[in-house]
């Protein structure tokens, strides 16, 4: 009977990888949406050309991120993309989002008070006067950069008030978190590899020498609290306190930077739903939430198989990369009406947004990414309601890690 049911399993392992679609990241980039779109019903998940599946289906990609047979990347991912050493890969090797087990909750502890709702509630009232303070730099312009005058800065300033950064090098560690990032998805090249390890050692250097100032001068500030207590408990290697400052440098700025651009940028293409925003606030806090669903800063979760998985009749074999597809998931049909339609007054949201992950690893920024996302929208709607865009609408690109955005200019009448 155990040699039959072995017998059966290869059968149905060899038919399900007979079937296996798999494409290639152009393919992919062409159009995301309509190719998941078309495999969706079809598959619950594909193949990708450079290695590993990406998961398709809402539920799936619920039930996977909290699924105890799949575990973080560690250092899979850059590995898959031809990264074999130096800080590119330490920062893998060594960072919270990468980790598992004991390490990762070694790692995450020391910024769960920091993060707590209630404290992110009381930064509200900064971040939205940040967000004013920006528009009125460049109100009298009449046209502006949005996404470098708006966009970015609103994130990196909070993120240099909660570290106590000076906020002179907030255009230092801006750019080199742009160019590192690029790393967590699939879009870099191989001759790329050398200008992404040195900006990884850069931002690393940068954040050691942030550490080694507050144990010489400590401050009342998080830097000052984290390494103190991260030197105390001992659990931690000295690159590994390096490794999460710059997780945290770069969670806190790029994703909620394409995110806030981003969100505009639909409201702006549909003018009924930006100036019903611009009427009534109330209406902010789900503009957010479905901007965030309709086009993600985040598209993806990579996770590693521990073993066979089987999924609606094909076989997801042990050790396999898989992108948990957010960008697919949170256009099921299963799951919303509509899921093509940009609806600030959707009710069918799931209670946990899909965009900041699921199980131990659920985003710990969550809260803070909200407020400045919220903040900086009722800042914007508040005080420029004939804002419109001036050219094309931006273009996002990238269906893991973190999406690219291009150029957005916006334009009012003063």
């Amino acid at each position: 009977m155990a040699r039959e049911t072995a017998t059966l399993k290869g059968e149905r392992a060899a038919e399900t990888d007979a079937a296996l679609v798999t494409l290639s990241t152009a393919e992919i980039e062409k159009d995301p949406h309509g190719i998941f779109h078309h495999y969706r019903p079809l598959t619950p998940f594909i193949g990708h050309e450079e290695g590993g599946f990406i998961v398709l289906r809402a539920g799936d990609v619920e039930r996977f991120s909290r699924d105890p047979r799949l575990r973080a990347t560690e250092t899979e991912f850059p590995e898959m993309r031809g990264i074999t050493g130096g800080t590119l890969l330490e920062l893998f090797k060594n960072g919270m989002l990468t980790s598992n087990g004991a390490a990762h909750r070694q790692r995450r502890s020391p910024f769960t008070r920091t993060f707590a709702a209630k404290l992110i509630a009381e930064l509200r009232p900064k971040i939205r006067s940040t967000a004013q303070d920006l528009i009125t730099e460049w109100y009298e312009e009449g046209e502006v950069d949005f996404v470098d005058r708006y966009t970015a800065l609103i994130p990196a300033r909070t993120i240099s008030d909660i570290l106590g950064l000076p906020k002179d090098d907030i255009p230092h560690f801006t750019r080199i978190v742009y160019r590192l990032s690029r790393v967590l998805s699939f879009l870099f090249q191989p001759d790329e590899i050398p200008e992404l390890e040195e900006a990884a050692s850069a931002l690393a250097a940068y954040s050691e020498e942030l550490l080694n100032e507050r144990r010489r001068k400590p401050r009342e500030d998080f830097l000052s609290a984290f390494v103190a207590v991260a030197d105390a408990a001992g659990e931690l290697t000295p690159f590994e306190i390096i490794a999460q400052i710059v997780a945290l440098i770069i969670g806190g700025t790029d994703t909620t930077r394409v995110a806030a651009a981003m969100q505009v940028a639909l409201l702006l293409q549909d003018r009924t739903q930006w100036d019903a925003v611009c009427r009534d606030p109330v209406l902010v806090p789900g503009a957010v939430s479905e901007a965030l669903r309709y086009e993600p800063s985040v598209p993806g979760i990579g996770r590693i198989t521990l073993e066979e998985i089987l999924l609606d009749g094909r076989v997801l074999p042990a050790g396999a990369f898989l992108t948990l597809s957010l960008m697919s998931a949170m256009r099921d049909e299963r799951v919303y009406a509509q899921p093509d339609v940009f609806d600030i007054r959707r009710t069918d949201h799931m209670r946990l947004h899909p965009i900041f992950g699921g199980g131990p690893h659920r985003c710990i920024g969550e809260a803070l990414a909200r407020a400045e996302l919220e903040e900086g929208l009722a800042a914007l709607t508040a005080r420029i309601p004939q804002l419109q865009l001036a050219g094309d609408p931006p273009i996002l690109q990238g269906h893991a890690g973190i999406r690219r955005i291009d150029q957005m200019h916006v334009a009012w009448q003063r």
